[in-house]
């Protein structure tokens, strides 16, 4: 029984099998999926094609809650990997299924969420592994961060607007909008929240945008004049391309690099 929990744990996290790659992909692709079903359901679509998605939207919250049922029962510290960011993130993704008999409106806004399950392939070659350089990989990192905050916030706004404020958040491509110019503090002011919850999330995405997306960008920028300053010198043991001028050993793994011949 020891050996099976170890088994589901690996592959759970593992991105270098085939089996891994397979799982790991397959509940990104979920994700992706149940986070366009929540687009499209805030769009005027047929009653037959929204019964239809609502059906496929309930099988993938099912898989996600079963994925975290053997998440939970394969850690070996169960209680430091409940209190978890990934543990918290999977929680919010699932609990709107498992509460929506109970009558509690703002569970509803957990949903959107979902998409930062994706927060666990960020650090991985997963996703990025075709980028070959670092400052790829960061400027990859950026974008999908800034592109999962605005997507969270948008759903967000969307759900607590509509329903007051149905004629100017129709649909979630107005949320979006709000949010991205409100976020890059633009604000045109032709789309506003009616809410008292709408108003403070809007604060919050100000507050999201003045601190984040500089953040970022200067993260960028930091990588892009540290890398002006280095070589390639292509490390033999992990791949690293690029290195300090003068340095004999690989800061990544160790391994040591090749004299470099100075023309």
């Amino acid at each position: 029984m020891l050996l099976n929990r170890e088994k589901a744990e690996f592959y759970l996290t593992d991105l270098e099998t085939p089996l891994g790659q397979t799982i790991n992909l397959t509940i990104a692709g979920l994700v992706l999926l149940s986070s366009g079903i929540f687009v499209v359901e805030t769009y005027n679509i047929p009653d037959f094609v929204r019964f239809q998605l609502n059906l496929i939207n309930t099988a993938i919250l099912i898989i996600f809650a079963l994925e975290y049922i053997i998440r939970l029962w394969s850690a070996e510290n169960k209680l430091k990997y409940f209190l978890s960011l990934y543990s918290i993130i999977d929680l919010m993704a699932i609990l709107p299924f498992f509460l929506g008999a109970v009558d509690i409106s703002f569970i509803r806004l957990l949903r959107w969420f979902r998409i930062l399950r994706l927060i666990r392939f960020i650090d991985k070659k997963f996703f990025f592994g075709s980028i070959s350089t670092e400052d790829g990989v960061i400027f990859a990192r950026i974008l999908f961060t800034l592109f999962a905050i605005i997507f969270v916030y948008s759903g967000l706004i969307y759900q607590v607007e509509h329903p007051v404020n149905p004629k100017v958040f129709v649909t979630f491509l107005d949320a979006l909008y709000f949010s991205i110019v409100t976020m890059t503090t633009v604000g045109f002011g032709d789309v506003t929240p009616a809410s008292e919850l709408g108003r403070w999330l809007t604060v919050l995405m100000i507050l999201t945008g003045i601190a984040l997306i500089p953040w970022q960008v200067g993260d960028l920028i930091k990588r892009l004049v540290k890398t002006a300053n280095q070589v390639e010198t292509i490390c033999s043991g992990c791949g690293l391309a690029f290195h300090d001028a003068d340095a004999g050993f690989c800061k990544r793994c160790g391994t040591k690099l090749p004299v470099m011949k100075v023309d």
